[in-house]
This record gives C-alpha cells, structure tokens and sequence, in this order.
C-alpha cells in the first residue's frame, strides 16, 4: 500500500527529521534538531500522519529503551508485585482499622492513610498493563486521565497524611496537655478531608490535558505546575516529617530504653519517605528546569523506576504504622479468626506509645 510505503520512506530520511519529544502526559515539544539532555520525562520521537491518522515515530535509541525488558517486564512486575503486596495488606488494615479500633484522632489519620494507599494501589494494575503491552495503553483517553490524575491525587495525598501523622504525634508526645485542645475526632476528620480536597486540587491540571496521544507542550503550563505540586506536595510534607519526627525522637530518647522500638521505626518512617519519594521528585525538577528546556530525554526509564519506588511506599505504610504493633496484629488476627474483646480499645502502634502518666488523659 502507497501509506506505509510512504512510511518506510520517511523512516528512511529519520535522521533528517524535525524531532519531537513526548513525555508519559501524552506531551510533545518541535526540535531543530533537539540537543542531548537529560530531560527524564522525555523521549525523542517525531509525528507523521497518514490516512487521518497520527503515528509517533520513535527512533531506534528511544524504541530500544521503550522495548528493552527493563520497562515491558521488570516494571510492569513490579507493579504487580505492589499489587498483589499493597492491596490486601491496606485493605485488611483499613476493615481492622474501621470495625476493631477506637475512633480517635491517630485512627482516623491512619484509616485516611489506609484509604489513600489502597486507592493507589487499585491503579497500579493499569499501569504493569500499560508496560507489560509494550506501552501502549487500550482502555480510552478518559481512563487514561482519570487514572494519571488519581495515581498523583492519592500519592500526594498519602505525603500529607503522613505529615499529618507526624505533626499528630508529636503533639501528644511533647505536649500531651496542650494536645488534648487540638487533638479530637472532629479536628482529625477535618484535617484528613483538607488533605484529600488539596491532593485532588493539585491533580486537576492532569485530569484537563489530554494524555493519550502526542500534544504541543505548552511550558507555561506544565512546568510552574510540577514545580508547585513537589513544592506543595513532597517538600512541605516532608519539612513537617522531619521536624515533628526529630521532636519526637528527642522526647522519645529521653525516656530510656522504653521507647527504642517506637525510636526505630520512626527512624524508619522518614528515611523510607526520603528514599522512595526524593528521587523521582528530583527527576521531576530536573525535567522542568531551564537547562533542560527544548533537550532529548537520556534518563526517561530512570524517572518510570523512580516513580514505581515512590509507589511502592503504599506497601511500607501498613508494615510500618498497622502491622509493626503487637497489638494490632493481634486484633487482625481476632477479626479473621473471629475471637472477640468486649469492647473496642484505643489503637497504640509501636511509634505512637505515650508516657504512662499521659495515655488516660489523651485516651
């Protein structure tokens, strides 16, 4: 046929081409030629169209990166992975949390969390589809919206909680009488749907640009936008982290060898958040920056790994804050093997112990 006869002979004259770049927003930029950079969230490619039809011509280099089994089996498996990890481990923490477990302000922050970590992991089985078909995505540009906005909405709004947490503790921690003013049911509820309607808000941007198929990129938009969602969205978070949870420790360390399990993991909590969530972050602002502007992406399959390991926290969280307590696992363990307590008590994880003389008053 006289189409793809064409074809073959513009693919004869690649070189020769004005290159574009596509980024995973379905977002592309002309290039004269374009220079090398490392641009993370793009890959070169150029747009032919024939028959009414649009094709994204991608060159040998980018097909091989996009091919390799780096992105079509070791990332969509470990998507997978998350899955079959994260989702029954959130959503078994979430019915204990619900239906075992006192309502107080530390278990409404822990079921939002749950909740937020266990929609994220409902999205990942799109994505290992996405990679495991050879990127290419067969469910519809409305899904393919949806499900970019909601994967960023709920990984936000999982940072937030998470400061929401720290900030929570430490106040019953180092201020257990000026905590009993601000920690309540109702302040907690309102926190966490502050939290949700933020990380919805921030995820809008997403949801109104078209993200199946090659657009002009329109830097105006799209880079003040990922500069405020890291600055809104991980930085910030990540400042309350690290304060609250410094505070914490220290009030913690000063009580003795009591406390060393609640110091651990802690410890844990922030150094996990720094390491899954800072790289792609990083990656994200490197992107955007002005050295970058109008280059060919070389570190577009470092960013995809980066942002499967910030998903991935969705699978730390309940080892972390749910399963790492005694306590908690034996009321998972009483709600599948049906043994039950007279009465609900109030949920204490192994880094939200309280000083004796202060449990009944914050109870």
């Amino acid at each position: 046929r006289w189409d793809f006869l064409f074809l073959k002979i513009y693919l004869l004259g690649f070189s020769n081409l004005k290159f574009h770049y596509a980024t995973p927003n379905g977002t592309e930029a002309p290039q004269h030629p374009p220079p090398l950079g490392l641009c993370p969230r793009a890959i070169p490619s150029a747009r032919v169209t024939l028959n009414r039809t649009t094709f994204l011509v991608l060159p040998p280099s980018s097909q091989a990166q996009l091919d390799s089994p780096l992105t079509t089996i070791l990332l969509p498996s470990f998507y997978a992975l998350l899955c079959l990890v994260g989702l029954p481990a959130n959503a078994l923490a979430l019915w204990v949390l619900a239906t075992r477990i006192e309502k107080l302000p530390s278990t409404i922050f822990l079921m939002n969390l749950a909740a937020a970590d266990l929609f994220l992991g409902l999205l990942l089985p799109f994505k290992a589809a996405y990679y495991y078909l050879g990127n290419h995505w067969p469910f519809g540009e409305g899904m393919c919206r949806l499900n970019t906005a909601a994967f960023h909405a709920n990984m936000y709004c999982s940072l937030l909680l998470l400061a929401c947490i720290s900030a929570d503790r430490y106040l019953a921690v180092a201020h257990p009488f000026l905590a009993r003013s601000f920690r309540s049911p109702a302040v907690a509820v309102g926190t966490c749907a502050a939290a949700w309607g933020a990380a919805i808000l921030s995820a809008l941007p997403l949801a109104l640009r078209c993200q199946s198929f090659p657009l002009l990129d329109d830097a105006t938009y799209f880079r003040p936008y990922f500069v405020a969602l890291v600055a809104g969205g991980f930085v910030a978070p990540l400042l309350v982290m690290v304060l609250c949870s410094g505070a914490t420790l220290r009030v913690l360390a000063g009580k003795g060898e009591r406390y060393a399990t609640a110091i651990k993991l802690t410890v844990v909590v922030v150094v996990s958040v720094v390491a899954l969530y800072t790289p792609s972050h990083v990656l994200l602002l490197l992107h955007y920056s002005r050295r970058c502007a109008g280059a060919r992406g070389t570190l577009y399959v470092a960013y995809m790994g980066a942002l499967a390991a910030s998903a991935s926290n969705t699978c730390v969280d309940p080892f972390v804050y749910y399963y790492a307590s005694e306590e908690f696992r034996a009321k998972v363990a009483g709600r599948i093997f049906g043994t039950r307590k007279d009465s609900a008590v109030s949920l204490k994880t192994s880094k939200e112990t309280l000083p004796t003389k202060c449990s009944q008053t914050l109870a």
